[in-house]
């Protein structure tokens, strides 16, 4: 983490009942990336990647916003050459891909402005869900930029490769109930409940067999491969999840009429 110590603490890491929420925190920008925030980002999933006792994460941003994309201000104070722009998305590039292929579900909870860099850190979850007042914007174009923080890799597999060339091309707003429609928002909420229901998913993954959830993951992580890699694929995931304590354990409830470790809870 390159940050001072005396930097304000822009990302908010809190962990309870092995859930461990991120907060991003500077609402007077909307949560808008800077380099501090950032590099505060970076350390706070390089956290959560070693503590195995965190079993699902929630992503979220304070004062009604998720996050409004790059700081342009401080991107146009900036006099940095190609290289040096190469640079510093290898360094997002680096905790991005931590993100992505976090063995555990991660679930974004987005209020507000999803914007730029914004949307593309909501599309890294697993789940996105959202209140009717969020909006999304793959607003690069309009300053000239493409976009990234993964989108070129993320949105495609969300909404197919010709509605994902509209959303990059076009830079337009996508209201909540657009987003919903469109599979980027799996639910949407009210403000006062978006929190506590993204938390009420992560919380229930902590009953979930965590070997089952790494393998799905990694699986889909693999994009789309022919019938035979992923039968085969299939085959080989589906022989480790067997032979796993929590198979078993979840057999035996099953058989004895208890209630499953891992059930998806209901909406309200």
């Amino acid at each position: 983490m390159t940050a001072s110590p005396e930097a304000r603490h822009m990302v908010r890491l809190e962990v309870r009942e092995q859930v461990a929420t991120l907060t991003l925190d500077c609402p007077e920008k909307r949560n808008a990336f800077d380099l501090v925030l950032r590099d505060q980002l970076a350390e706070a999933v390089r956290t959560v990647r070693r503590d195995r006792d965190i079993r699902a994460v929630v992503l979220t941003g304070a004062g009604g916003h998720f996050c409004a994309g790059g700081d342009l201000r401080n991107i146009g104070s900036l006099q940095i050459d190609s290289g040096q722009w190469r640079e510093r998305l290898g360094n997002v590039h680096e905790w991005l891909r931590d993100l992505l292929t976090l063995d555990r579900p991660v679930v974004a909870a987005v209020d507000g402005a999803a914007a730029g860099a914004g949307f593309s850190l909501a599309l890294a979850a697993d789940f996105v869900i959202a209140t009717p007042r969020a909006w999304f914007a793959m607003s690069f174009i309009k300053v000239g930029l493409v976009p990234d923080v993964g989108a070129f890799y993320t949105l495609p597999r969300v909404v197919g490769v010709q509605r994902a060339r509209e959303l990059m091309l076009s830079g337009r707003d996508v209201r909540a109930d657009e987003a919903l429609r469109l599979g980027i928002v799996s639910e949407l909420h009210a403000p006062e409940a978006l929190l506590p229901r993204a938390w009420a998913i992560a919380r229930s993954f902590t009953g979930a067999s965590p070997t089952a959830v790494s393998l799905i993951k990694r699986a889909l992580a693999d994009g789309m491969p022919s019938l035979a890699q992923a039968l085969d694929a299939e085959a080989n995931a589906q022989t480790v999840a067997a032979g796993t304590p929590a198979h078993r354990e979840a057999v035996a409830a099953f058989l004895d009429k208890r209630p499953l470790p891992f059930s998806w809870p209901p909406a309200a």
